[in-house]
C-alpha cells in the first residue's frame, strides 16, 4: 500500500475513533464525553475523509500493479496522411537512388511514380489548421513543378539541377508539416555543381551515396526529426 493511500485511510480512522471514543465516554463509562464543538469537527473530517477516500480515489494509485508503462505518444497525423507521405518518400528515394545510376530511362520512371505519389498525397487533411495548410501548399506545388521538370528536361544536368530544387522544397513541406514518423538527414555535396556550389537532398539514413555524381562527398548539413519522445517508463 502506498504513502497517500494510508493518509487518506488515515483521514477516515482518526475522527471515527474520536467520535468513537466519545460515545463510549458518554453512553458506556457515563462520564462526560468529547465537547459538542470537538465531536462536530471530528465528524466533518470523517465526512471529508469518506467522500475523499470513495469519491475522488487518487487513480494514479490503484494499489495494483505499479509496472504498467505510459503508452508511446503516436503521431499527430492521420494514418492516412502518414502512409501517403511515407509513399512519398519511398519514390522520393528511388528517384535519388536512379540518380546515382546517372539512367536516365531510370530516372523517367521514377519520376513518374513520384509524381503518382504526390497527386495521392492526402494533403487536404491539412486543412484543418490554415495557417499549416497555407505554408505547406507552396513547397508541394514547387515540389511537383520540379518534378515535371526532371521528366522534361533532356539533359541530366538539367535534371541534376532541377534535383536539387525539388529535395529543397520536398525537405521544407515535411518540415512545415512536421513530418514525425522517422528522422531524416539533410545531406550536401558542397560541389555538386562546381565549386563552391552545393546540391542537396533527403536520406534515411547517415550515410547515403551523393545522387549528384561526386564520390566521396557527403556532409549532414541538419537533422528534421520529430518523432515523439519514447516516453514509456516505469510508474
Amino acid at each position: 500500500m502506498d504513502f497517500k493511500k494510508i493518509i487518506g485511510l488515515l483521514a477516515i480512522l482518526l475522527p471515527a475513533l474520536i467520535i468513537l471514543l466519545g460515545i463510549i465516554r458518554v453512553f458506556v463509562q457515563k462520564t462526560k464525553g468529547v465537547n459538542g464543538l470537538t465531536m462536530l469537527f471530528a465528524i466533518l473530517l470523517l465526512l471529508v475523509g469518506l467522500i475523499r477516500y470513495y469519491v475522488f480515489p487518487d487513480k494514479g494509485n490503484t494499489g495494483g500493479d505499479d509496472t504498467k508503462a505510459i503508452p508511446l505518444t503516436v503521431s499527430k497525423h492521420s494514418e492516412a496522411f502518414n502512409l501517403s507521405l511515407e509513399t512519398v518518400l519511398t519514390a522520393y528515394y528511388q528517384l535519388t537512388s536512379d540518380f546515382v545510376s546517372a539512367d536516365t530511362s531510370r530516372i523517367a520512371k521514377a519520376a513518374a511514380g513520384l509524381k503518382t505519389s504526390l497527386d495521392s498525397l492526402k494533403i487536404d487533411e491539412l486543412k484543418v489548421d490554415t495557417l499549416i495548410w497555407q505554408t505547406a501548399l507552396q513547397p508541394y506545388e514547387n515540389t511537383k513543378a520540379e518534378l515535371a521538370a526532371i521528366i522534361a528536361d533532356p539533359s541530366l544536368a538539367e535534371k541534376k539541377a532541377s534535383l536539387n530544387i525539388l529535395s529543397n522544397e520536398l525537405f521544407t513541406l515535411l518540415s512545415t508539416v512536421r513530418y514525425d514518423l522517422a528522422k531524416l538527414y539533410w545531406q550536401e555535396c558542397n560541389a555538386a555543381f562546381g565549386e563552391d556550389k552545393p546540391g542537396n537532398w533527403i536520406s534515411k539514413t547517415e550515410q547515403s551515396v551523393n545522387p549528384y555524381g561526386q564520390k566521396d562527398c557527403v556532409e549532414i548539413k541538419t537533422t528534421l526529426n520529430f518523432v515523439p519522445a519514447d516516453t514509456t517508463k516505469k510508474q
